[in-house]
């Protein structure tokens, strides 16, 4: 049986750091106050010009470097983003044309936060059903474009930045197996309104109305959203663990979307997962919605904290609502 093995990693920051003090500013409250309720200290965001796929594209060619691979060996490329460069052709047609993978497939997924894993499911279906050998799963977000810098509940949270991993299917004959043991993905849209950007498609297209409205922006109940992504996790890691006989002990390296230092701590306290065993960069890089999970993945393979063998839990909650989880033998 073909087992997806991840096989690179790779991660794109923009340049520019972007401190508390500034987004702080237009809110009228202080630095310190939002790091306390975020964990967030600084974030990046993408400079003028400087689209989805400008980091999709970089932190593709690094994940492609790590793997040892040209990128005529990707047989398809998965991005997930709700930044899309535009409304289409997809941000993962501008990656494959960048890369020069032409004929391969190449979509977008919109999974909001949980995008990369449900990308990852994708790519593994596609590996187990023999129509891809290596695949580009990437999440690539520029969420400072649809901020509005006088709203608290997002204006502190949100940074950009993009994720990848190139996955091949590996025949695994060995009594451990190796690779993605499973993902399990998770909605519930009669919660959809708690975050989204209420214009801008079909049911609500772009107008001077709008506009003017401020509708084409991010808005967010953090309260209520908080709330139930403490307990979705939570629970979802406990039913995968559950289900492959997987004592949280185990477990290597806890990898969770980078949502908010609050929720981090919250998921793992109740969990019961030591500060070493859970990779954070939410202080350095903010939410990044989608790619978060793979940028702070990239960061704990490259700092040494997950190596060949370990176990690594993977998770995920965003709008939709949506969540997944995953489970990950290096």
């Amino acid at each position: 049986m073909k087992s997806l093995r991840v096989i690179g990693t790779g991660s794109s920051l923009p340049e520019r750091v972007v401190g508390n003090s500034e987004v702080a500013a237009p809110l009228g409250i202080s630095a310190e106050q939002i790091e306390r309720l975020t964990g967030i200290r600084e974030r990046r965001w993408a400079a003028e010009g400087q689209a989805s796929s400008d980091l999709a594209l970089d932190a593709s060619r690094k994940a492609l470097d790590a793997a040892g691979c040209q990128a005529s060996s990707v047989d398809a490329v998965i991005l997930s983003t709700t930044s899309p460069d535009m409304a289409f052709p997809s941000t993962a047609c501008f990656v494959q044309r960048g890369l020069g993978c032409r004929g391969v497939g190449a979509f977008d997924v919109s999974a909001s936060c949980s995008g990369f894993l449900y990308g990852l499911s994708m790519a593994d279906a596609m590996v187990r059903s023999g129509q891809v050998t290596t695949c580009l799963v990437v999440a690539a977000e520029v969420k400072s474009r649809f901020l509005d810098p006088a709203d608290e509940a997002t204006a502190v949270l949100f940074g950009d930045g993009a994720g990848a991993v190139v996955v091949r299917g590996e025949d695994d004959g060995t009594a451990k197996r190796r690779g993605l043991l499973g993902i399990r993905l998770h909605a519930d849209g009669s919660k959809h309104d708690l975050i989204r950007v209420p214009a801008g498609g079909s049911r609500r297209p772009a107008s001077a109305e709008t506009v003017l409205k401020n509708e084409h922006v991010l808005r967010m109940r953090g309260a209520s959203l908080f709330r139930i992504a403490v307990r979705r996790v939570e629970q979802a890691v406990q039913d995968i663990l559950k289900e492959f006989g997987i004592g949280i002990e185990e477990i290597g390296q806890v990898v969770l979307h980078q949502a908010n230092g609050r929720i981090l701590s919250q998921v793992a306290g109740r969990l019961g997962v030591p500060a070493e065993r859970l990779t954070s960069v939410i202080e350095r890089y903010g939410n990044t919605s989608s790619a978060s999970l793979p940028i702070a993945m990239d960061a704990a393979v490259r700092d040494g904290k997950i190596v060949s063998g370990d176990l690594v839990l993977l998770g995920s909650f965003g709008g939709g609502l949506t969540w997944a989880t995953g489970l990950v033998r290096w």
